[in-house]
This record gives structure tokens, C-alpha cells and sequence, in this order.
């Protein structure tokens, strides 16, 4: 994919050089551009020459003065301007493999790029990673990255994912030690392969890689349905248990809310998420959510009645409900909770992001309230639709009821504005 200008922010440069959304941008300086890396590097200069390829196909050269670091205010349909570098193995614990057909074509894409670590934290096995890629992060010293470690047995590294290059995980892990990049580790609980001594063995490993290690967050294999086959086992509350008293032996080791909710333990406090570096992962999630709660004034009355669902997900339940009984005792106000059961998954899986447009119209199509509130998480970015294809106005179609998206993944803060409101 080339690059492709998708928007073009209002009084910036590339406004004012009537650059459009459908133009490409061909070089910078003659320098033709694989990413956004590209892009940023060599955009911070006095002087520019663009090459630009306009929508109806006449190349422009643009030469310009700005200030060294000042944008062009160019925003890109990807991050990526040439082929996204595919993943190479074959993980038994592989989400995109678990998936039916009828998808958005965007969920069975499986990439394994280290560019987009950087940019946007995706997360890289690091299995595929070339000397000419090693070089150029060590020459612009990107970083930090997300890394999918899971073990650092080599044995057992290959035998979860599949492919003989994922025995040099150390090796590797150990360039990124030697050139001071840093990185986040991921870690993927499959019981019966890297739980136990093996969970161990890798968070030990990883602590004595010293402060290029960031953070290591430890997940739960999802297990949907649509699975062909029975290798992998979920994981159930004793081994919860076990993991999260293994990661508590070490300081830069975070486990996600999953294990708590699983170990009926309470969510610890913000001080044992590693500043919250691996919130997509579930990782600090509620006790963000919770903490952001708590700095909010709300009102003791409204000035006519207010009804409001929560529709969330199984792992969310328990914090919407404490939020649910703390707004309820506003005067003329009044919230359930109606957490989404994953019928099309499986039970298995409990997280908002996989909720899909048909088990959120089971859930809500005979609730009373007035609105129903879901977060954006659910939505494709910059969209209204779900996981299955299905957009919102599908949903509103069903249903009969009225919505309202919190846009903050981990606040309320629109919510409680919007109650306000009827003050």
C-alpha cells in the first residue's frame, strides 16, 4: 500500500499546499517512504521537497521551508506503505485461527511487524525479525516494543508456536539488552505448557534482562467454539491462583484482570499495573476504570427521572455494578447492569471487544431504560460496527432503543457529563 493521505488536518501545511485525501505522497527529499517511521524521520527538516502524486494521477514536486520539527499535518490511511510483514507460525493458541468465517476481512489478518510494535503496540514474536530489520532499529534506536514472549524455554517455544525460529527467543531478547531497547513482554497462560515452573522460568529469565524489560503482562488463552480441536484446557481458578501468586514475586510482572476475576481476588491497587503500559491486554483495565470513577462530582438530584443500562461485558460486571450502585443514589436516576453473555463465542470468552451485534440484542432488546450505554470497544475504530459486521443502526433497527458510546475505553467521564445535563 502506498501513501495514501487519508485526512488532512485543518491549518496545517499540508492544508495550505491544498494536499487531499486520496493524494500519495511518492517521496520526501527522493526518498521513497515504506512507513510511517520514514515519514516522521525525514519530514523533521528546514527544507522539503515532496513528490506528490495527485488524485487524478499528475505528479507534483512541492518545495517548502517550515521549522525542523513542525508537521505537515498529513494523517495516513496505514502506518505501513508497503507489504505488512505476515506472522510465520502456527500458534496452538492463535485467536485469528479460532475465528468463524463472515468476519470483518481486517480480523484475519496476521501480522508479525515490528513497525507496527513501534507505532501502534501491536505485538511481535520477534521469529521473522531480519539483520537489515535489527540494523535499522539499532540506527534510528526505535522503541519501545511489544513483545509476545510466552516462555523462554526453547523447546517449548517451538512446540507452542510451531516454527523453528522461535527457539532464539533469548538470543534475541538479548540484542534488544545490548542495544538498550526497550521493550514490553507478553506472556500468554496456556495451562499445561507455560503455567508452573515454566511461568517461572520465564519470568526469571526476563527479570535478569535488568530495565530494558518494561513491563511482562500475563493473559489467559481465549478459547472459543469454533476451536477444532481440545490442546489447549482454559484456565480455571486454582491455576489463577497458582499464576498470580508466582507474578507476585516479581515487580515488573502484571497479570491481567481475567486472573483476578477467575481467583475471585479483588483488583489491586493502580501501583501494581507498571503504569498501565498494557491496558489493550486487560491488563489495569477495571482498576482504571474504577479510579477514573472516583474523581468525578456527581450530582445528588436530576431534574427528571434518568434511566440508563449498562451493557457490558462478563469480565466488566462486577465494576459496572459498583458504579451502577453508586449512581443510583442520585435522586431521579436510575442504572442496571446487563452484562453480554458471548453466545457466539463461547463462554470462554468475556471481553467486551469480541461482544457481537446479535448477543447484544439478546441482551437489551427487553430492557426498559431509556438509553443503553456501551463502550466503544466494541466498535471497529472510527465506526460503528461490531465484530460480525453489523453496524449500530442494525442494533437501534432491532432493539428499538436508544445508545450512547463512550468513546474513553477506560472512563466515564462522558457519562457523567451527559448526566449532568439534566440537572
Amino acid at each position: 500500500m502506498p501513501a495514501i493521505v487519508s485526512e488532512v488536518e485543518q491549518g496545517s501545511i499540508a492544508e495550505e499546499l491544498e494536499i487531499e485525501s486520496g493524494d500519495i505522497i511518492l517521496s520526501i527529499d527522493g526518498n521513497e517512504l515504506a512507513d510511517l517511521i520514514d515519514y516522521r524521520f525525514y519530514v523533521n527538516s528546514e527544507e522539503l521537497t515532496l513528490e506528490i502524486q495527485k488524485k487524478n494521477g499528475e505528479i507534483e514536486e512541492i518545495e517548502l521551508e517550515k521549522d525542523y520539527d513542525e508537521d505537515l499535518g498529513i494523517v495516513f490511511e496505514s502506518a505501513v506503505f508497503d507489504k505488512i510483514h505476515p506472522c510465520l507460525n502456527k500458534c496452538i493458541f492463535c485467536f485469528v485461527d479460532q475465528q468463524p468465517e463472515g468476519l470483518r476481512d481486517t480480523l484475519y489478518i496476521k501480522d508479525d511487524d515490528y513497525r507496527l510494535s513501534y507505532l501502534q503496540g501491536t505485538y511481535i514474536t520477534l521469529t521473522n525479525l531480519t539483520k537489515e530489520d535489527k540494523d535499522r532499529i539499532s540506527a534510528m534506536h526505535l522503541g519501545p516494543f511489544y513483545i509476545s514472549v510466552h516462555t523462554t524455554n526453547p523447546e517449548l517455544r517451538v512446540k507452542m508456536q510451531k516454527n523453528p525460529n522461535a527457539a532464539k527467543i533469548m538470543e534475541e531478547l538479548n540484542w534488544f539488552k545490548e542495544q538498550e531497547i526497550p521493550f514490553h513482554a507478553q506472556i500468554v497462560l496456556c495451562p499445561g505448557f507455560n503455567d508452573g515452573k515454566e511461568l517461572e522460568r520465564t519470568l526469571k529469565d526476563l527479570t535478569n534482562l535488568g530495565d530494558c524489560v518494561l513491563s511482562i503482562a500475563i493473559v489467559p488463552v481465549g478459547i472459543t467454539t469454533y476451536r477444532k480441536d481440545s490442546v489447549l484446557k482454559r484456565v480455571t481458578k486454582n491455576i489463577a491462583t497458582e499464576t498470580l501468586k508466582i507474578a507476585n514475586k516479581y515487580n515488573k510482572a502484571c497479570c491481567s484482570d481475567e486472573f483476578f476475576l477467575l481467583a475471585g481476588e479483588e483488583i489491586p491497587p493502580a501501583e501494581y499495573y507498571c503504569g498501565f503500559n498494557q491496558l489493550d491486554d486487560g491488563v489495569g483495565a477495571i482498576r482504571m476504570l474504577l479510579d477514573d470513577f472516583e474523581t468525578f462530582e456527581l450530582p445528588k438530584k436530576l431534574k427528571k427521572p434518568l434511566s440508563l443500562t449498562f451493557a457490558t461485558s462478563y469480565a466488566a460486571k462486577d465494576a459496572f455494578q459498583y458504579i451502577s450502585k453508586v449512581l443510583n443514589k442520585i435522586e431521579n436516576f436510575n442504572c442496571e447492569v446487563h452484562p453480554v453473555k458471548a453466545d457466539y463465542w463461547g463462554e470462554n470468552i468475556t471481553v467486551a471487544g469480541l461482544i457481537t451485534s446479535e448477543d447484544l440484542i439478546k441482551t437489551v432488546k427487553d430492557v426498559q431504560s431509556d438509553y443503553v450505554v456501551i463502550s466503544s470497544i466494541m466498535l471497529k475504530p472510527f465506526s460503528e460496527l461490531f465484530i460480525d459486521g453489523k453496524d449500530l443502526n442494525y442494533v437501534k433497527q432491532k432493539t428499538n432503543k436508544e445508545f450512547i458510546i463512550i468513546k474513553e475505553q477506560y472512563s466515564l467521564k462522558e457519562l457523567v457529563e451527559y448526566i449532568n445535563k439534566y440537572t
